[in-house]
């Protein structure tokens, strides 16, 4: 699933292509993914609409348009958002892969571009809101403070982990109630980082811990947004290439590998039915 870099990096991305750009016209094979209208009404709320600009909230995709509406697009399991534009012939290698090829989605552009949607699993929702209702949607949705938003110190994160506990920490950091962006890949890499088992209690966190964890929250989530993101399974850009986090991963699915701090063998555990990934040397 998409984690906060890699939607990000979908954001910034959708920014800099179709911010400005008009929706001409929209299609879809598979209108369950739409929710609260049907497809021709969201078709004609979607006509000669422009894109003012797109928006990240966790994991969560925000596109506002000039109608005062606002798409709300969670990208679930396997979802991704591809930038083509006619008049150039670039990319069109990656578009040929056929993780780019589960269309069931497209936004017709004008400027000779489309915004089309890939999902292999189908998972994928998006949804037509009143941009004036945004903030109460988003409230009802429970998405916890964002991970990298200045207003997440570590004097927040002491708070947010004293109300829990008896919490997991590997647990913790995955509950977008609490923390909005972290998923199971850098879930690993952020613990394994600090060199924190994700099965200690948030009680039983020292200081020096809990701030290694905080910091490494940041470090890890900005490099990996640097580095476009991580594409171990479906994940693709915009211009459907590879992110490349994946390069520099110390855990996350590395299991039966040697650790490259101290060789141990990376185990795989599980932990609220997601895999954790761990070396029990580095990791106390």
């Amino acid at each position: 699933m998409p984690e906060l870099p890699e939607v990000e990096t979908i954001i910034s991305d959708l920014n800099r292509k179709i911010k400005g750009v008009t929706i001409t016209n929209f299609w879809s094979d598979f209108p369950k993914a739409i929710k609260g209208v049907t497809l021709e009404k969201f078709k004609r709320e979607m006509r000669e609409k422009k894109i003012l600009k797109a928006e990240r909230v966790g994991k969560n995709i925000l596109l506002h348009l000039s109608n005062d509406k606002t798409l709300h697009i969670h990208l679930r399991m396997t979802g991704h958002l591809l930038v083509k534009d006619k008049s150039k012939k670039l990319n069109q290698k990656n578009f040929a892969e056929k993780v780019n090829q589960y269309i069931h989605h497209i936004w017709k552009l004008d400027k000779n571009k489309t915004l089309e949607f890939s999902d292999l699993r189908k998972f994928a929702t998006i949804t037509l809101l009143d941009t004036d209702s945004l903030s109460e949607y988003l409230a009802n949705k429970k998405i916890g403070i964002d991970a990298l938003d200045s207003k997440f110190t570590f004097v927040k994160f002491n708070q947010l982990l004293d109300a829990k506990p008896k919490t997991l920490i590997g647990i913790f950091l995955l509950d977008q109630s609490i923390i909005s962006g972290i998923g199971n890949i850098y879930r690993s890499e952020i613990l394994f980082a600090s060199g924190v088992l994700p099965k200690r209690k948030n009680e039983s966190l020292n200081k020096i811990e809990r701030k290694k964890i905080f910091e490494n929250t940041e470090k890890i989530l900005r490099l990996a947004i640097k580095m476009r993101g991580t594409s171990d399974s479906d994940y693709r850009d915009s211009d459907g290439a590879l992110g490349h986090f994946q390069k520099v991963l110390m855990v996350y699915n590395r299991e039966r590998q040697l650790c490259k701090k101290c060789g141990t063998i990376i185990k795989r555990e599980t932990l609220g039915q997601r895999s954790v990934f761990i070396c029990s040397s580095c990791q106390k």
